[in-house]
């Protein structure tokens, strides 16, 4: 799954980083704290390695 959005590709940054151990699970805020818990290291790698050019800063509806 690629992301939509230049905020969705962020939050599964963090929750990669999260993830790996590389960030406390606590530092984690909104969609990127649900990542870390509902999909694999593989899944957020693949969303999180989505280039950002030509992509919205954020995800309508």
């Amino acid at each position: 799954m690629k992301a939509q959005s230049k905020a969705q590709q962020k939050a599964a940054g963090a929750a990669l980083s999260a993830k790996r151990g590389e960030t406390p699970k606590s530092e984690l805020q909104g969609a990127s704290r649900e990542m870390v818990e509902t999909m694999s290291e593989a899944e957020l790698e693949d969303m999180a390695s989505t280039r950002r050019s030509g992509k919205p800063e954020r995800k309508d509806g």
